[in-house]
């Protein structure tokens, strides 16, 4: 730990007065002796300030609390740990050295610690990128009461932190699946088409579940609602296929379309094996990336996330012919494919449209692909001027077009979801469920 002084405001505005009084008492002596009096006083007290603050080896210390590993998109709890060792209160400045991803020269914080005191600021980070995070020490500014010099402590050197894919929206996801409350968080309620699946337990009623399930024998025997629960076919094989291709490079609040599409992936694929389904995972750009094989074992997940966390935009354009021979040799049961990319025009589609019905041949395909936001809130306002008029214009032919897309994949019988990327999570949620509901998965 360094130890560093710093003066401090304050003797700045103290000695710019006495120089005042000195240059003043050129043209009145008397203002010489109250110079040189003021002067021998700062001079005192800041023997005396400078003493107090050096006279302890260990002042004030910071320690920061964080996750191993931050979660992107999401907001990250950052805690600071602050202790006072002085015997009287310090006024703190604390600069913590953030990694540059972040983009904040300017981070501050300020605080008053009382002798023997403890203190923990909290405030929270936002990754927008997948990768290495390099935080650097916790800089910590400490003035007496006095105020004229401030000491520095220098804590908490260098370290590395990785951002992964959004496990704490994964795990949020999880609990409102594992609680029946996915409905709180936009995730539609769908009905099953007769109960055509296997009889599992009786279980106590909880918010949510079918009035209809009810086991009214039971409910009389236990004094409580109980419900009948029905087990889903279980083992079916769900592929989150990421188009990693140039056209998931736009961003979105700051996030990439692939990003986001990682993000649902995690989360869909957890859900999958909560269902008792087992997830898989294959990436895509110009060649094949890489290929996890279905599974719902304990160690899935782990793999899936590790697998997510390295996963790269390489900015070429996407090869879906050979995303199609490789799907023809690894996976050879048949089986629910959530395609994420992104098509912006109908030509852009009928490129690919060939690979992706022999892909709908053999699997249940399901296509994400996204709204272009901008240009809905183009279309919200109003056009005044004869430029306006033209930007809606086109604005409207694009979107239109992306209606025409899900219209034209529905045609040759491959499932479509059209959406903006903050409602990508859900959505993908819904169709899968729906989809488990309907049987054909």
């Amino acid at each position: 730990m360094q130890k560093i002084p710093y003066l401090n405001a304050r003797l700045f505005i103290a000695l710019t007065a006495i120089a005042l009084l000195f240059v003043g008492g050129y043209f009145w002596p008397l203002l010489i002796a109250a110079a040189k009096a003021g002067f021998f006083v700062i001079i005192v007290l800041l023997m005396i300030d400078t003493l107090l603050l050096y006279r302890a080896k260990t002042g004030v210390t910071a320690r920061r609390e964080m996750a191993e590993r931050l979660s992107n998109g999401d907001e990250n709890e950052i805690k600071i740990h602050l202790e006072n060792f002085y015997r009287f209160e310090v006024a703190l400045e604390i600069i913590d050295e953030l990694p540059f991803q972040f983009q904040l020269r300017d981070w501050s914080y300020r605080t008053e610690l009382a002798a023997g005191g403890v203190k923990t600021l909290i405030y929270s980070l936002r990754p927008v990128e997948r990768g290495e995070y390099h935080f650097g020490a916790i800089n910590v500014y400490a003035a007496n009461p006095i105020g004229l010099v401030r000491r520095r402590f220098i804590h908490e050197q260098a370290r590395m932190t990785p951002v992964y894919p959004s496990y704490l929206q994964m795990r949020r996801y999880e609990l409102y699946a594992i609680s029946n409350r996915l409905s709180e968080i936009g995730v539609k309620k769908v009905r099953r088409l007769g109960h055509t699946l296997e009889f599992e337990q009786i279980r106590a009623y909880v918010s949510g579940d079918d009035y209809r399930t009810i086991n009214w024998k039971a409910a009389a025997r236990k004094s409580e609602l109980m419900v009948n629960q029905y087990e889903d076919e279980k083992s079916q094989q769900v592929y989150s296929l990421i188009d990693m291709g140039r056209v998931m490079k736009m961003p979105f609040a700051g996030m990439s379309l692939l990003d986001y599409a990682i993000n649902a992936s995690l989360v869909i694929s957890n859900i999958a094996i909560h269902k008792q389904d087992k997830a898989g995972l294959v990436t895509f750009a110009e060649r094949p990336g890489a290929i996890l094989p279905a599974d719902r074992k304990a160690t899935q997940m782990q793999k899936i996330l590790e697998v997510l966390y390295k996963q790269e935009t390489r900015y070429l354009e996407s090869n879906y012919e050979a995303l199609l021979t490789a799907l023809q040799h690894k996976i050879r049961q048949r089986s629910l494919i959530l395609l994420f990319t992104n098509f912006e025009t109908l030509a852009a589609l009928q490129r690919q449209l060939p690979f992706l019905r022999q892909i709908a041949r053999r699997h249940l395909l399901v296509t994400i692909f996204f709204e272009n936001t901008e240009l809905a809130a183009l279309l919200d306002k109003s056009a005044e001027t004869t430029e306006e008029i033209y930007l809606k214009t086109i604005a409207e032919k694009f979107a239109f077009e992306k209606r025409q897309i899900v219209k034209e994949l529905q045609r040759y019988g491959i499932q479509a979801i059209l959406t903006a990327p903050q409602n990508l999570t859900v959505q993908t949620i819904n169709k899968y469920l729906e989809l488990k509901a309907r049987g054909v998965v």
